[in-house]
C-alpha cells in the first residue's frame, strides 16, 4: 500500500455527457494538484486536480478512449464529449478530481511538480466573486450528475 493514503468516500461520477461513469470504492486515496506543464496541456487548465485510486477496483460503465501521452502514461477520456477522466501510469491510477459528484469533496493533500505553477493562481483569493449572470435560457446537453 502506498504511503500517505487515507480513507476517502466512494467517488462516483463521470464525463460531461454521461457516456462514461466510474465508481471508485471507499478506501485509500490521495488528493493532489499538479500545476506542471504536462498536466496543464492535458487538461487545458492551470492545474490538474487528481484523486489517487486503485485501478483494479474502479468500475466503469462505458469505455474510455485512451491516449499514451508518454511511454509510461495513459490518459483516459470520453470519445464523445472529450472530458479527461483519468491518468494511469505504471505506479498510479488517478481520476480527475472534478469528475466525481459534488458530494465527493476534494481537498488536496499536497501540490506536486510546482515549478511550473501559473502565477495567476495566487490572484484568485484576491478577486471578487460574481454569480453567474442571468441570461437567455440555455439548453444543457450535460449529464445531470
Amino acid at each position: 500500500m502506498r504511503t500517505g493514503w487515507k480513507h476517502k468516500p466512494q467517488a462516483t461520477g463521470g464525463c460531461q455527457c454521461g457516456a462514461l461513469r466510474h465508481a471508485a470504492p471507499a478506501g485509500p486515496a490521495r488528493s493532489t494538484v499538479w500545476p506542471c506543464r504536462m498536466r496543464q496541456r492535458a487538461t487545458g487548465n492551470a492545474l490538474a486536480p487528481l484523486l489517487d485510486v486503485l485501478s483494479d477496483t474502479t468500475g466503469w460503465s462505458g469505455t474510455p478512449a485512451e491516449w499514451a501521452s508518454s511511454d509510461i502514461a495513459l490518459r483516459g477520456f470520453c470519445n464523445i464529449c472529450g472530458t479527461p477522466v483519468y491518468y494511469r501510469s505504471t505506479d498510479t491510477s488517478e481520476i480527475m478530481a472534478d469528475t466525481p459528484s459534488p458530494a465527493v469533496r476534494f481537498r488536496p493533500d499536497a501540490p506536486c511538480a510546482t515549478e511550473r505553477r501559473q502565477p495567476r493562481l495566487g490572484l484568485l483569493p484576491t478577486l471578487p466573486f460574481h454569480p453567474t449572470p442571468a441570461g437567455p435560457a440555455v439548453t444543457s446537453h450535460q449529464s445531470p450528475e
